[in-house]
């Protein structure tokens, strides 16, 4: 963009601008039509007074020009037109007393009573306000010093008083109000309380009680007015019959008391005792009258509006040493340097006669001056209303020409709000100074309300630019303060469209464009509409968000540029009412806003060319920040001022982090944090920074309506745009370095915490932009992070932000999407999916990684649990469904949990999960049998399931003769096993072999012979029809469908003689068939299925088949165990007449101990059970015959 497309000035002339300073002069008229006397040389400005928009300008000529300030209609112009509407001049006598001539010494404005009196060439006339209209006929006073007197604590404003306003006038000898004073010059009231100061010495008068303090000469080397003062109270009241006592009064006639106004003015006119509209003291009823001051009425008030030339003979560069007192001549001050021999040699007289200067800052307290000679230092002395001095002197470089003061008190009647520069007081005091050999003037400006050594207690120089050179300079405060615009404000402060791909708006040069050819106007407006019309309907390149809301309104920008010109000005509105002139040139001093002070002070960020020349210098950048950190502020502006101070000085930081990352050296840790604290604390548009930087300029967003910035942030920034070609030449490696990256993680993450803030400009714009860079940067900062995610800049993680980030959600949905794609982050592209409600899309990439497509960072660690998992919180029955079927054939058992699961959100009925899963996942239809079977105890599936089994397993044994050998082997190698052997169950489930078929045959028996409902009620005849061809290998599952058909005997043969499992043919005598392939049970389980008779038969069948056991000594074992074990059950008869005769009675003769004494404890309990019996029996006799006692005989009667 071109420097000169935003209308800030780059540079300012001294007469515009000081710098950084705390003022600037403002040209109020740059040059005014000076009339010139006859034979003199040209004329100057010698005061200067405003009162509303009235201008009234005093010069050397003995004229009076009043101008009206009219407001510029400009947008970029803030110092109003100043029309000339009169020029007069005001009658004077000629003096003999002061030659050259002053001309205009002095303009009062009296705005109570619309009155104005002027002093010129030592002749005070009165007239009205505003047009100067002459006043009091032809009234006026000769061999007047100066006018004045207005009590300062009253004001100017409010109503016109009921007796007039009252002023004093001093003459030769005295000040009009018998106060006995000669030869005064300056005069500042409080109160009762008023300072006077003469040629020589400052002293404090009561003027209620006629009573004086002297307090200290103007020069302290005058000792012969050191010697007159010394703060001794003096009685100056007048004394009866003195050669000098004259009425207090200024005496007019009667007949003029009366007199009307000329011009329609309906006030009196009559000067009277000046107790009529001006209002001037009375006799004073302390002392007796006076002679009247002598008024001279009959020279009439010359009236001249035409501007011709009036000469003045005086020498500008004398004006200041002038004394004007009438009391006594004055004589001509020498050259410095020259000794005055006429003085008395006990005393030493200065060489060169100080002007005083005597200011009332603060009620019942005055400011003096004092010093040796103008090319010396100055003192400024505070004092009260007693004549002490008190508080902290100031100190002038040099002793001051002319003297003002600006304050907060200066201010108070304006409408605005203080601000906290305006709260300041300062003191401007114009000197001449010599630097490099240089001479020139200009105002010394410091502080008075502070103590010395203060932070705030800095002096500023403004220079003034004076034509001709070192040409007098007048500076005051005057009556009225005026309104004005900064224009360098309204551009700094005023929101501007900013194109980070093209220059700031055309919108934002009113200026150039005005003054442009109107063919160059007519084409740049044809554009703007056609532009306006382009935006209002979107472009290929805008967001889809913002395509779904209405067209913008024809000429949208055109009104918003408007809007925010409109609302700078008013921000850029400023109060002065100090006026400084020199030559013929009059300006205005103002307070420099803080947003043009500060910003002199970050004056690089217009001058960015290159990275590698850029001339930051980063502490006064800190300085600036650190002096505006914590301030609070008091208007409106200064909000506004300090929040575009902050964005500035934070621009400014992140280029000079930028230029070090390229060129080097690095910016420190602490140079990084304190960028970041400033980009954040300054709240400027992310998307400014962002579009600065390669890789990261793609992701801005400018919308419809654009980015709206600053005016002078729009400046930096474009010019940190030119080096975004340096950079991507640099490459992306070189300039997004890890520690840069991590300035860019904190920023953008803390701007992302303000979403949803309603104060937030354009928040879809911004944060569509945040979420996208914050993105970009986080894959940048995780590119080496392995899967543990802790490697990180900074030691802290960079993966949970990451999550975080995608998981709370984005608003720039599609970008984040095609940005995860691109760099092939998969998991965390799931993540966003999930973020934002969509499980499809979640399932589908889960479905991409498991499936091997690439996945940088490997997260998704135990993914098809991830996925069973997010299947259960899945409401649509058709992802649940497509994904559940998809995870089934992946992993069976974690695909059946999907249909099996009653807790998810979708639930399935078995009659539709088995017909799914035969169709798209056979391999899972096992286990989803099996959860029905043995889980849920569905005995519907009961066949299906064994069914199932019996096709796997009879297909291997079909087909594998090493299938088929391996059974074999198992029961050869378990019937080889020496008591105590375990169950055959126990053994192959301990002895399993990795293989499905195995398994299916181990769940096949359970499911067979088990207890639980389903192993009742699957179909025998089917199962056995199917086994039968295979029953010497599947010896066990024959055993069991034996069972389930009560053929018992053959089912106890197979255990025995068959598998020799003993220990599983006993708990089949016991606990019948369920018992043969369940967990481990015992006789006090509980568990019995068979009546003690069925018991009784299958342990006499048991016995008959271990005495067939054709190893001796398994049999011999085996029978004695089993009846010494279950010796209950048998009958010894039985079991004699079974057992072989060649067999040692000690075989069995723990089972017939245990029978005989059986039998005997049989006999005994028999025996006590008849005794009891017969008990039992004789009780109940006994009873009978007792109720029949009690009953009685019955007779019956014969029939």
């Amino acid at each position: 963009m071109a420097s000169d497309e935003l209308d800030v000035p780059r540079t300012e002339s001294p007469r515009a601008v000081g710098e950084a300073g705390p003022y600037a002069l403002r040209p109020l008229i740059e040059s005014v039509q000076l009339g010139q006397d006859e034979g003199a040389g040209p004329s100057e400005v010698t005061c200067v007074e405003l009162w509303e928009e009235n201008l009234y300008v005093g010069t050397s000529s003995a004229e009076i020009m009043h101008f009206v300030l009219i407001p510029s209609d400009s947008p970029t112009e803030s110092t109003p037109n100043a029309i000339l509407a009169t020029r007069l001049r005001p009658p004077h006598a000629s003096s003999t007393l002061v030659l050259p001539q002053p001309g205009v010494q002095q303009i009062l404005i009296l705005p109570r009573v619309n009155k104005a009196c002027v002093l010129c060439n030592n002749t005070l006339t009165f007239y009205s306000l505003p047009e100067l209209s002459p006043a009091f006929g032809t009234t006026k006073v000769r061999n007047c010093t100066w006018v004045g007197g207005l009590d300062l604590d009253q004001g100017h404003g409010g109503p016109s008083p009921p007796d007039g306003e009252h002023i004093m006038i001093a003459l030769r000898d005295r000040i009009q109000m018998n106060i006995d004073y000669p030869g005064s010059l300056l005069f500042a009231r409080r109160g009762s309380i008023a300072c006077v100061a003469n040629t020589r010495a400052y002293a404090l008068i009561d003027v209620d009680h006629q009573q004086k303090i002297p307090l200290f000469a103007i020069s302290s080397l005058d000792e012969a007015a050191a010697g007159t003062v010394g703060g001794q109270i003096e009685d100056i009241s007048p004394k009866p019959n003195s050669a000098l006592a004259r009425s207090t009064s200024t005496a007019v006639p009667a007949s003029a008391r009366g007199a009307r106004m000329e011009r329609g003015h309906e006030r009196s006119t009559s000067l009277g005792t000046l107790a009529g509209s001006l209002g001037l003291r009375q006799q004073s009823p302390r002392g007796p009258a006076r002679d009247a001051a002598p008024v001279d009425r009959s020279e009439s008030l010359d009236r001249d509006e035409s501007p011709t030339p009036i000469a003045s003979s005086e020498s500008p560069a004398r004006r200041n040493l002038r004394t004007t007192s009438p009391d006594k001549p004055l004589p001509v001050p020498p050259a410095e340097g020259v000794s005055n021999s006429s003085r008395p040699s006990s005393l030493i007289v200065p060489n060169v006669v100080l002007h005083p200067h005597l200011i009332s800052p603060r009620p019942n307290e005055f400011l003096l001056t004092t010093g040796t000679a103008y090319s010396e230092a100055g003192v400024g002395m505070f004092v009260n209303a007693d004549g002490d001095v008190f508080r902290s002197t100031l100190e002038f470089e040099k002793y001051p020409e002319s003297l003002a003061l600006d304050g907060p008190a200066d201010v108070a009647d304006s409408s605005m709000e203080l601000s906290q520069e305006d709260a300041k007081g300062y003191v401007l005091a114009v000197m001449e100074r010599e630097r490099d050999g240089r001479t020139s003037r200009g105002v010394e400006i410091q502080r008075w309300d502070v103590e010395p050594g203060a932070a705030d207690d800095q002096k500023a120089w403004l220079d003034v630019a004076t034509e001709p050179h070192n040409a007098p300079v007048g500076v005051r405060s005057v009556i009225s303060p005026h309104d004005l615009t900064m224009h360098e404000v309204v551009e700094r402060l005023r929101l501007v469209r900013w194109r980070p791909s093209g220059p700031v708006s055309a919108h934002d040069t009113p200026a150039s464009v005005e003054n442009s050819d109107p063919r160059t106007k007519a084409s740049l407006e044809r554009v703007r509409e056609e532009m306006e019309l382009f935006e209002s309907h979107g472009s290929v390149e805008s967001d889809p968000i913002s395509e779904a809301e209405p067209a913008l309104p024809s000429g949208w920008e055109k009104k918003r540029v408007a809007e925010e010109r409109e609302y700078a000005q008013r921000l850029g509105r400023t109060v002065s009412r100090v006026v400084l002139w020199s030559g013929d040139a009059v300006w205005w001093v103002i307070r420099t806003p803080l947003a043009v002070r500060l910003d002199a002070l970050l004056g690089p960020a217009v001058q960015i060319s290159l990275p590698e020349s850029f001339p930051l210098d980063r502490r006064k950048v800190m300085e600036v920040l650190s002096g505006i950190r914590g301030q609070d502020a008091r208007t409106e502006t200064e909000f506004i001022t300090l929040g575009y101070l902050r964005q500035k000085a934070s621009v400014l930081l992140f280029a000079g982090v930028l230029q070090s990352t390229i060129h080097g050296p690095a910016a420190s840790s602490d140079d990084l944090r304190a960028t970041e604290e400033a980009l954040v604390e300054g709240g400027v548009d992310p998307r400014v920074i962002l579009a600065t930087l390669p890789a990261l300029c793609d992701e801005v967003v400018e919308g419809r309506k654009g980015i709206w910035v600053h005016g002078g942030v729009a400046l930096t920034a474009q010019a940190l745009l030119t080096w975004r070609p340096t950079l991507e030449r640099a490459g992306i490696a070189r300039v997004l370095t890890q520690a840069f990256l991590g300035l860019l993680r904190g920023y953008l993450t803390a701007w992302r915490r303000k979403k949803g803030f309603g104060s937030i400009a354009d928040e879809g714009e911004v944060f569509r932009t945040i979420d996208a860079a914050l993105l970009r940067v986080l894959l940048l900062l995780d590119e080496d992070t392995g899967t543990d995610a802790t490697e990180s800049t900074g030691g802290t993680s960079i993966r949970p932000d990451l999550y975080a980030l995608v998981d709370q959600g984005v608003d720039c949905f599609d970008r984040c999407v095609e940005l995860l794609e691109a760099d092939h982050r998969l998991y965390v592209l799931s993540r966003l999916y999930g973020s934002h409600k969509m499980p499809r899309k979640v399932l589908e990439t889960w479905r991409r990684i498991l499936e091997g497509e690439p996945d940088k960072g490997g997260s998704f660690v135990q993914g098809e649990q991830e996925v069973r998992r997010y299947l259960a919180k899945v409401r649509d029955r058709d992802i649940v469904e497509e994904y559940g079927a998809w995870l089934a054939r992946r992993n069976a058992k974690l695909g059946v949990q999907v249909f099996a699961d009653e807790k998810g959100r979708v639930r399935f009925e078995p009659a539709e999960v088995v017909p799914l899963l035969q169709q798209t996942a056979p391999a899972a239809v096992r286990d989803y049998l099996e959860y029905l079977v043995f889980t849920k105890q569905d005995s519907r599936y009961a066949n299906d399931l064994i069914a199932h089994y019996l096709d796997l397993v009879l297909t291997v044994l079909e087909d594998s003769d090493v299938a088929r050998r391996t059974l074999s082997r198992s029961y050869e190698t378990y019937r080889a096993l020496r008591p105590p052997r375990p169950t055959y169950r126990q053994f192959i489930s301990e002895n399993a072999i990795e293989e499905d078929w195995w398994r299916s045959r181990l769940r096949l028996l359970q499911l067979l012979g088990g207890s639980h409902k389903a192993a009742s009620e699957y179909d025998v005849a089917a199962v056995l029809g199917r086994i039968e061809p295979f029953e010497q290998q599947l010896v066990p599952e024959m055993i069991i469908l034996d069972g389930r058909q009560a053929r018992h005997a053959q089912a106890i043969r197979l255990l025995t003689q068959g598998l020799g499992d003993f220990d599983t043919a006993i708990n089949y005598c016991l606990f019948g068939v369920s018992s043969i392939y369940r967990p481990e049970l015992s006789v006090s389980s509980g568990a019995v299925d068979l009546t003690r008779d069925e018991q009784v038969m299958l342990f006499g069948v048991l016995l008959a088949e271990f005495l067939q056991i054709e190893n001796a000594t398994d049999q011999i074992e085996q029978t004695a165990n089993l009846l010494e074990r279950f010796g209950g059950w048998y009958d010894v008869r039985q079991v004699l007449s079974m057992v072989p005769e060649s067999w040692p009675v000690e075989l069995i003769a723990p089972f017939l101990v245990s029978s005989f004494r059986r039998i005997v404890t049989e006999r005994r309990e028999s025996i006590v059970a008849k005794a009891l019996s017969g008990a039992e029996n004789l009780m109940l006799r006994a009873r009978f015959i007792d109720e029949c006692d009690k009953v009685g005989p019955a007779i019956e009667a014969a029939e």
